[in-house]
């Protein structure tokens, strides 16, 4: 399994909320450029960038996207937020992305998502934000009144790049990973799992490897330095 630090975007700058709220808003960077020389510095190759502000229809920062996947040959970035739009996936896959992260609209439009799969396989990942067991849409803000188990058994037949899920019930909270769930997805999933939401200690780390993720996003613990990144690294970068 490999630990992917979170460059989320708010702004222009690199953020980190609590629980998906934007009136808790616990760590910014200014320049997101600054928090990815800091993780490469450790050896990280892989991250997820997320722009909160296209998920919610405040902005873009698809600028700093640019900045950022430009920024160094030979790093893996899984980008995603407000990508809903077939236009966007081009744009962000033609910007340097190993993957298009797609989230509100593949859960809500499985005709589009099955188009985008075919015309970009083993490139699309789907988000898949979970609370409780719902899976919710639209930054975090929308219910979908669909159960998670019912939501992959749609996306298994897919030739898609893999799936994240968050748990936003653990975003950023620093109080451990939703095990349960993580395992029960991985189970029910032929398609590589990103786990999101709540990673904590290196014990969630190995407990995620042990169920089978094939990644883990790491944003709140890695940026108070909760985990220490040196040692995330040597065992998962």
């Amino acid at each position: 399994m490999i630990a992917i630090p979170a460059i989320d975007l708010r702004e222009g700058a690199c953020v980190q909320l609590v629980g998906g709220s934007y009136d808790a808003e616990k760590v910014r960077v200014k320049d997101p450029i600054d928090a990815l020389k800091r993780w490469r510095g450790f050896g990280f190759s892989t991250f997820h960038v997320v722009d909160l502000d296209a998920a919610l229809g405040k902005g873009s920062n698809m600028e700093v996207i640019t900045r950022l996947l430009g920024h160094e040959p030979g790093i893996t970035f899984t980008v995603g937020g407000g990508v809903r739009e077939t236009a966007r996936v081009e744009a962000v896959l033609a910007s340097g992305a190993s993957y298009a992260v797609v989230g509100t609209r593949a859960i809500e439009d499985t005709a589009w998502l099955s188009e985008m799969a075919s015309r970009f396989p083993g490139r699309v990942v789907v988000a898949a934000d979970v609370k409780g067991r719902e899976v919710v849409t639209r930054g975090w803000t929308a219910g979908s009144a669909r159960d998670v188990a019912d939501v992959l058994a749609v996306l298994d037949p897919l030739p898609l790049g893999g799936l994240l899920v968050t748990a936003v019930h653990k975003e950023g909270q620093m109080g451990g990973v939703d095990l349960p769930l993580m395992q029960e997805v991985v189970r029910g999933c032929r398609h590589r799992v990103y786990a999101s939401g709540g990673v904590t200690t290196l014990e969630d780390l190995r407990a995620l490897a042990e169920a089978g993720a094939y990644g883990a996003v790491i944003g709140m613990a890695l940026y108070t330095g909760t985990l220490d990144a040196a040692t995330v690294a040597r065992e998962f970068a």
